[in-house]
């Protein structure tokens, strides 16, 4: 009987590293909000500049939007970054 190979990779991805890969993180609207998401998002792609990110309330100004345009270089460098966002507490949603 031949041996079976099982071979491990990185998720099948259409995304070409390094890639412009835009977060939208959606959370509670709170003062120190914007900036605790950027400590986040460095600690995963350190080159982010944070005079880029955009912020968009929501219409009754409980909740803010941000996209961060990162440099993404992998796909395990996306998903530690999706883990860490998703899990904070003030963090309702990551695209």
């Amino acid at each position: 009987m031949p041996h079976a190979h099982i071979v491990t990779s990185e998720k099948n991805t259409l995304l070409e590293f390094p890639t412009a890969f835009p977060l939208k993180i959606m959370g509670e609207a709170r003062e120190d909000f914007a900036q605790r998401m950027v400590e986040i998002v460095q600690k995963h792609a350190p080159d982010y500049d944070p005079a880029s990110i955009e912020m968009r309330p929501s219409k009754q100004g409980k909740y803010i939007g941000l996209t961060c345009v990162i440099q993404a270089t992998s796909q395990a460098q996306l998903d530690a970054l999706y883990r860490e966002l998703s899990a904070h507490p003030l963090v309702k949603m990551v695209l």
